[in-house]
């Protein structure tokens, strides 16, 4: 229990501190002309990562955690800091397009197009199979994907949209 109680707070934690980044970044991208795009389903990803988490705190705070699946949700994290870096100040969850700017081509960025998102889809689904929760994994995992084909066809709308 100890252990769950830990690696959610940790979770949380970072999620809450991501989203300080986010919200710094994201006003210096508007600052520099940058434009948000796709922001009507912003309030569903909101909700969909925010009912993630609260509903593992319900479901996994007393439930053992699987050693082997915690070492994976490590590994996805880093390469999260990997998407991170490599992106830099230019990260934020929303769609920010800022005029002139070009596409970040380093680190995971190298290989595909939204490393960031692929990330996300290992974390949402191996998070909850680290407390055996499969049902609950494959439930988000499914709503993510949905979301992620809103998401990435704004995304690439509006990069298209910028480089014309």
């Amino acid at each position: 229990m100890i252990v769950s109680v830990l690696i959610l707070g940790l979770v949380t934690a970072q999620r809450l501190g991501e989203l300080v980044v986010a919200r710094r970044n994201t006003r210096r991208l508007l600052s520099a002309g940058g434009v948000e795009r796709g922001a009507g389903h912003y309030p569903l990803m909101v909700a969909l990562h925010t009912a993630w988490l609260i509903g593992l705190w319900i479901l996994a705070w007393d439930r053992p955690a699987n050693l082997g699946w915690v070492a994976v949700y490590g590994l996805l994290e880093l390469l999260r800091v990997w998407v991170l870096a490599s992106i830099g100040a230019r990260w934020t969850t929303r769609i920010i397009v800022v005029p002139g700017e070009t596409l970040v081509r380093k680190g995971p960025y190298r290989f595909i197009a939204h490393p960031n998102y692929a990330v996300v889809v290992g974390e949402i689904a191996v998070l909850p199979l680290v407390f055996g929760l499969t049902g609950y994994a494959l439930v988000f995992t499914a709503l993510n994907a949905a979301l992620l084909w809103l998401r990435i066809r704004a995304e690439s709308a509006a990069l298209t949209e910028a480089r014309a």
